[in-house]
């Protein structure tokens, strides 16, 4: 299946994996609007690319995610045909030293906004009958680790959203893919050092992040009847 000409939305766009999903599209000549919060980090992207706008938005506001959707079609004018739920946050701290602040951003990025993005395109692509979301989980969406209770929890939940909406979409035309990474170097990793502590992977045993892009590729390029339920990606 060719991606030539299709038109896509990737949030998180500017870094790690979500940068790297962007590249990957654009060498398949896929129209994007890359989704992010700094202004200049996001033109600097798309001066990059030959396919590719940018579109700043604070998704971690209600509002913010109405105004990608809706934004989205006429930017690229036309239908949209991939969503890439690829945005997070992700911080390292015990349950009892979890903030409020981070608690309340890992539930509004990792799952409201690809909520609010899916309940905004998906009747659209219902109506037309195709369409491809995407959603970028992790290891942590089914696997516990010390320190992750924000952002498993988060990841725990957008993977139930995308087994509620593969369900749901399942005969419409709609696919849905869930691709869970496990640890990847990506510029997440810099505050926590990993190669200073034994309780983490160093980044040697980490994923790339073209590699999580090429199985997002991988995913969308199945024919049309093909499904990729989900992928669990893992450094051998």
């Amino acid at each position: 299946m060719t991606l030539s000409g299709q038109r896509a939305v990737v949030t998180g766009a500017t870094r790690g994996i979500g940068a790297a999903i962007a590249r990957a599209l654009d060498a398949h000549e896929v129209r994007t609007l890359l989704v992010a919060r700094d202004p200049q980090s996001l033109a600097a992207m798309a001066a990059a690319l030959h396919y590719a706008l940018p579109l700043s938005a604070d998704l971690a506001q209600a509002g913010a995610t109405a105004h990608v959707a809706s934004a989205a079609p006429r930017l690229l004018e036309g239908a949209i045909d991939i969503l890439v739920n690829n945005a997070g946050v992700f911080d390292l701290a015990p349950i009892d030293a979890t903030g409020d602040s981070l608690i309340e951003a890992s539930l509004a990025v990792n799952v409201a906004a690809p909520f609010r993005l899916m309940r905004a395109l998906v009747p659209a692509m219902r109506a037309r009958g195709s369409g491809h979301i995407v959603t970028i989980g992790s290891v942590a969406d089914r696997t516990a680790f010390p320190g992750n209770g924000a952002y498993a929890a988060s990841k725990f939940g957008l993977r139930a959203l995308h087994e509620v909406a593969r369900v749901e979409l399942r005969g419409t035309g709609v696919r849905t893919t869930l691709i869970s990474p496990g640890p990847t170097d990506t510029p997440t990793w810099d505050p926590h050092d990993p190669d200073s502590n034994p309780a983490l992977p160093p980044r040697a045993e980490m994923l790339r992040a073209e590699q999580v892009a090429d199985a997002v590729v991988w995913a969308l390029s199945q024919p049309s009847d093909v499904n990729i339920d989900e992928l669990r990606l893992s450094h051998a």
